[in-house]
């Protein structure tokens, strides 16, 4: 069954209804009426090729549709820096989340940790740290040796725990990406891009909003050390939140952004910059670009019915079906009218049929152009009906197969 819906309102929760359509004519009209003026179309709006940015690659992604609005090399595999911390910092929001380990987990720091180069929280050898304070100095101050002695108490050493951070870089789909320590200090079989750190900085997001907070940070102070977060966005832009910043000779400079402004938030990534100014400023055109020619609109609400069809055998003759999950779409500004669904239902569906069952397509267009395809689902269980139910209701559907 196909049935297709209206245009969507501005920035408005809709609801699909099905529609019993019969053909009928319209009257014709009198020979003195006055045809209605038409309006004229108005224009499509207008966006501008993206900016082309001084860096080796970038990709600006909607944190809430995850579509893509640019791109460049967005799949080139490239060393990370300290980008690479976002997924350390992941896997301890992670551990937090399901009670394995809790802020108030005191560490000890191995010499190992002690030891380890680059940039540091300044914890000293021997030392027991909550693990608070070092999830605190992996995010803000970008501490190497914050991040070796977390992967230690985690997974017993770095190099199990970059195993973990590899299994879980292929459950949420990071492709061109593999890890061999937790710090990003330079290996030749150390990589990720820029798809992956913004599918990641996703993840940080939405998945753990309860410690997303600290990503905006300015300063964190340990051992008498108080230190800057090296995101210079914080200063400059009250709409950017989030998230790292990275930086060898090998990678140049990086910076993983995130900004929310109204209700659209945008997670841009540049890799490969000259300098920590030149990362800030190619960010900004990225962010500005988004923000400035696209809108992100909530278009159902997880659970929201969206058709009754008719369910054969059951305890009712109606099934509830929806979109099991809110959706969200990111459109071109001014062109919300143009949205449609359209519902592409099972033929027959017949009970039993338990909630979550997928019963269809919801197909969501921008004009002629498809944006996604999503799984239409029972919001319901329905049982079998008695057997004179069943049976009457197979005259009813032979029946109705016939006219058809």
């Amino acid at each position: 069954m196909r049935v297709v819906v209206p245009s969507f309102a501005r920035q408005c929760l809709l609801t699909v209804s099905l529609l019993c359509v019969t053909a009928f004519s319209l009257p014709a009209l009198s020979q003195s009426a006055t045809p209605s003026p038409q309006p004229e179309p108005s224009p499509q709006t207008m966006v501008p090729s993206p900016p082309q940015l001084a860096a080796s690659s970038w990709i600006l992604m909607d944190a809430d549709s995850g579509e893509v609005l640019v791109e460049h090399n967005a799949d080139e595999r490239l060393p990370p820096a300290s980008l690479t911390k976002l997924m350390t910092a992941y896997l301890v929001e992670r551990e937090l989340n399901q009670g394995n380990v809790s802020m108030d987990d005191m560490v000890s720091v191995s010499e190992k940790a002690w030891r380890t180069g680059g940039s540091k929280m300044f914890i000293e050898v021997g030392n027991q740290v909550p693990l608070k304070d070092l999830l605190y100095g992996i995010i803000i101050q970008s501490g190497n040796d914050a991040s070796v002695a977390v992967a230690e108490h985690l997974a017993g050493g770095e190099r199990p725990f970059a195993d973990l951070m590899n299994q879980h870089a292929t459950r949420l789909g990071m492709n061109n990406t593999n890890f061999v320590n937790a710090t990003g200090l330079p290996n030749a079989e150390h990589y990720s891009s820029a798809r992956d750190l913004a599918l990641l900085s996703r993840h940080i997001i939405n998945d753990y909003p309860e410690h997303y907070a600290i990503y905006a940070e300015r300063y964190f102070t340990y051992n008498d050390i108080r230190q800057p977060n090296r995101n210079r966005l914080l200063w400059r832009d009250s709409s950017v939140d989030g998230l790292k910043t990275g930086h060898t000779e090998e990678a140049g400079y990086c910076l993983v952004a995130s900004a929310k402004r109204d209700d659209m938030r945008l997670i841009s990534v540049v890799m490969g910059t000259s300098s920590e100014e030149a990362r800030v400023q190619e960010t900004q055109k990225l962010m500005s670009y988004g923000f400035r020619y696209y809108e992100t609109l909530k278009l159902y609400d997880k659970g929201a019915v969206l058709n009754t069809p008719r369910i054969w055998g059951g305890e009712k003759n109606e099934l509830r079906v929806g979109v099991g999950q809110e959706v969200r779409m990111t459109v071109p500004r001014g062109r919300s009218d143009e949205l449609t669904a359209r519902l592409n239902l099972r033929e027959s569906i017949s009970a039993p049929v338990q909630a979550g069952e997928r019963v269809g397509t919801l197909e969501i267009r921008l004009g002629d152009e498809a944006l996604d395809e999503l799984p239409l689902v029972a919001l319901e269980d329905v049982e079998q009906g008695g057997i004179f139910k069943r049976l009457l209701d197979a005259i009813r559907q032979f029946i109705s197969g016939l006219f058809d």
